[in-house]
């Protein structure tokens, strides 16, 4: 696959976006980051940890900070948190760096997916189900309006997944050039 620029995957937690974003990184011999992976090591501590001494808006801070430094390197995959897009300034820094890819999951499947993860804050309430739907309700047109490549990661196996996501990717690239060549 002929890729330039960066690929920044957005989508609910366990929509797949750490699992593809490393497949596609070692198919294009690229550097992967996973923006939740780089905050515990450069805090030393787990997100639930951090949700708990800071709140959760002291750790959308520290994710403004990671998203910015990450997305100014090139050539990476990298995976954001789910909540990166809640904030502006990661929307601007994400759409401005990259081609942005929503991996977009049905609330059934990535309940399932996340059922039995504890590392997972916002999931630790008495009805983690019914919190997914309400976040798949808020963040669904934001990951929808800022992505340039949507796929949908509901019961696929993740070969196949990766493989279709190339062609979507192929398929937006040449859209790129072309409209760039018209223009000029």
């Amino acid at each position: 696959m002929n890729v330039a620029g960066n690929l920044f995957l957005i989508g609910l937690m366990g929509a797949g976006k750490t699992t593809v974003g490393k497949i596609l990184a070692k198919r294009l011999h690229w550097p992967f980051f996973d923006s939740d992976h780089e905050i515990e090591a450069r805090t030393g501590v787990r997100i639930p940890i951090i949700f708990e001494i800071e709140g959760e808006e002291g750790f959308r801070n520290r994710e403004v900070e990671t998203i910015a430094e990450l997305v100014s390197m090139r050539n990476v995959v990298l995976a954001t948190g789910g909540g990166a897009v809640l904030r502006a300034e990661n929307q601007r820094a994400l759409k401005e760096n990259g081609t942005v890819i929503y991996l977009r999951a049905n609330v059934d499947d990535l309940y399932e997916r996340t059922k039995h993860d504890r590392n997972r804050p916002l999931l630790q309430t008495a009805d983690p189900k019914a919190k997914l739907q309400a976040l798949f309700e808020q963040r669904d047109p934001i990951y929808r309006q800022l992505a340039d490549v949507v796929i949908d990661t509901s019961r696929q196996n993740v070969n196949s997944l990766v493989a279709q996501l190339e062609r979507k990717l192929q398929a937006h690239l040449q859209q790129q050039q072309n409209q760039h060549n018209a223009k000029t």
